[in-house]
């Protein structure tokens, strides 16, 4: 059975006492219809991807557009898939939506100028356009549009501190005309836009909808992407056309893994890779060995098996990053 995938968000300020009300009525409508997903509310706004039976999945989007008239304008977007993409459904209440730690930023007051899928390719082959890819390492690598700036970082937090420490000395080199910012979904580069032009940054735009966006409206034969989409569900990443991709995660370190990467010797499934074989502790070892016994296990006799999806330390924010 197909079932539908829609990663959300919208900026808009929510009354922290509805908050928890809120929560219960998601959960509620997602237990009734089994859908599942990790669902952010926050004091900003709303950000989340689920994934379920299309009527289950619209009657949970038509409850956030209905909670708040902020949430009427939610940014959704939908796509098919033949597997369930999460092992459960996740409501949590939180700071932020999407987290850079500075609660000055606030993406209601001011962000980029939202550039057209359509529009992208043009913008971002301009010469003096530099090109900003806002998502961390690990996403990365994964796949990104050519040319485009690799901030390093590790957590969305270590943003402003690259702005400050390389970005601005690359436009005061450079002196783009344009700063063309794109992130998964669209979220976290409205956040990034806004603490730039509240830094006093010029020419700032970025990608409306996100790269996911960018891969439903434009053409593969067209497309500037390169590599596939990192997203943070089961699929751990999506191609050209938004079909589940050849990466999966290590069950060690939850580092997006590539066919090449799992043909290393430092690859165990389910325990280790090149990222983080050189520094596993046995007892870790033995653990992730026994965990990913008992899934075999549950394989083989037709059972699902829920284990922890990401372990302390490497907790993700939704799709819509």
């Amino acid at each position: 059975m197909s079932l539908q995938v829609a990663a959300f968000y919208r900026f808009a300020p929510l009354a922290e006492a509805h908050l928890l009300q809120l929560r219960q009525r998601v959960l509620a409508v997602g237990s009734a219809w089994d859908v599942k997903g990790t669902v952010l509310l926050a004091p900003e706004g709303v950000n989340g991807t689920v994934s379920g039976p299309k009527a289950g999945v619209e009657q949970l989007l038509e409850l956030l557009q209905q909670a708040d008239p902020g949430l009427a304008s939610l940014e959704v977007k939908r796509h098919s898939t033949e597997d369930q993409a999460f092992h459960r459904l996740k409501v949590r209440l939180k700071r932020e939506i999407v987290t850079i730690g500075r609660a000055e930023v606030d993406p209601t007051v001011a962000v980029g100028a939202y550039v057209d899928p359509q529009d992208w390719n043009a913008l971002i082959s301009d010469p003096k356009t530099l090109v900003i890819d806002t998502r961390n390492a690990y996403e990365v690598a994964v796949g990104t549009f050519a040319g485009a700036v690799d901030p390093g970082t590790s957590s969305f937090r270590e943003f402003p501190a690259w702005v400050e420490r390389e970005l601005r000395p690359l436009v005061e080199a450079r002196r783009p005309r344009a700063l063309a910012l794109f992130c998964t979904g669209g979220i976290r580069c409205e956040k990034a836009t806004a603490h730039l032009i509240q830094e006093g940054f010029e020419g700032v735009h970025h990608l409306q909808g996100g790269i996911l966006r960018y891969l439903e409206a434009v053409d593969p034969a067209e497309s500037r992407w390169q590599g596939e989409c990192f997203v943070f569900d089961q699929r751990v990443a999506v191609n050209q056309r938004l079909e589940r991709g050849d990466y999966s995660l290590c069950h060690g370190c939850r580092m997006p893994l590539s066919p090449a990467d799992r043909a290393l010797s430092s690859y165990c499934e389910g325990v280790s890779c090149r990222h983080c074989s050189h520094r596993l502790a046995p007892e870790d070892r033995e653990r992730f060995s026994e965990r990913q016994r008992q899934m075999d296990l549950a394989r083989r006799r037709g059972e699902a098996h829920i284990g922890r999806e990401f372990p302390p330390g490497h907790s993700p924010q939704p799709i819509h990053g």
